[in-house]
């Protein structure tokens, strides 16, 4: 049988940062705001991997331009009057090269400074991002794939149940604050879609999602596990499923989307 390679490669990019202009502003649900930007810097722009993220540079309160960062020779440092700047990092969901387009999804939690900027943001406003710094391109040849996150992770895992090939299988759990946040995420494999609410029970609580992942059928052959979603929740979801679930610890990638510890 034909050892396939399974090697995840990272691949850099040069860093880079852009001033954006809104161009279209859609609600998805009434928790997730689409906001479509537009630009000439775009035209370089690369993101090879659903996990790429930017970092948007937002205003301190009262101000209206961000403090940004300086461009180095290793890449971002410091402002140049020493105040650090605020950013956050956002999935890159779509990239239209050609049209000049990059769509970033904002989850609207009410706090931090990207919740509130998305939520008051209108058409002609700019937004400085920089990166992607690099793309982690995990191959798309896997038995199957699993997703487990929250409404965070959507952006990245919809633009990844879109990029997976026709005979791929993914089986995805994501958690999210009630049945209305339930999105449409098409896939051109096979998909097993499982969603969890909260009603009203707090964000970053991992029990209800242990007990969905202990209860999912075991399937066959080699897969890669992406988890999305509060810092130390991911952890645990990780240390789950090389304890009860099989996995490999090089073929999981968890990265903590948000912390409960301060604001996000």
């Amino acid at each position: 049988m034909e050892q396939k390679n399974r090697d995840i490669k990272t691949v850099m990019h040069a860093v880079k940062r852009r001033t954006l202009t809104v161009k279209r502003v859609e609600l998805v649900t009434s928790r997730i705001k689409r906001i479509t930007f537009t630009g000439e810097d775009l035209h370089d722009f690369i993101s090879l991997s659903p996990d790429d993220h930017i970092k948007a540079f937002f205003p301190y309160p009262g101000e209206s331009e961000p403090v940004l960062p300086v461009m180095g020779p290793n890449g971002l440092e410091p402002s140049a009057d020493g105040r650090k700047p605020i950013m956050r990092d956002y999935t890159p969901k779509r990239i239209d090269t050609a049209a000049r387009e990059l769509d970033i999804e904002f989850v609207l939690h009410g706090d931090g400074p990207g919740s509130q900027w998305a939520q008051n943001v209108s058409v002609g406003q700019t937004l400085t991002i920089g990166g992607p710094r690099g793309s982690r391109v995990v191959p798309y040849n896997f038995d199957w794939y699993l997703m487990i996150g929250d409404e965070s992770a959507l952006p990245s895992f919809a633009r990844r149940l879109q990029e997976l090939p026709q005979d791929s299988f993914a089986v995805v759990v994501i958690e999210t604050e009630d049945p209305s946040q339930k999105i449409d995420l098409p896939h051109n494999g096979k998909a097993e879609i499982h969603w969890l609410y909260r009603n009203g029970r707090p964000a970053g609580q991992v029990e209800e999602l242990k007990l969905k992942i202990a209860s999912l059928p075991i399937f066959e052959g080699d897969y890669f596990a992406w988890i999305a979603l509060e810092k130390a929740c991911a952890m645990q979801i990780k240390d789950l499923l090389i304890t009860i679930r099989g996995a490999r610890e090089e073929w999981i990638k968890a990265g903590g989307y948000w912390s409960a510890t301060h604001e996000h």
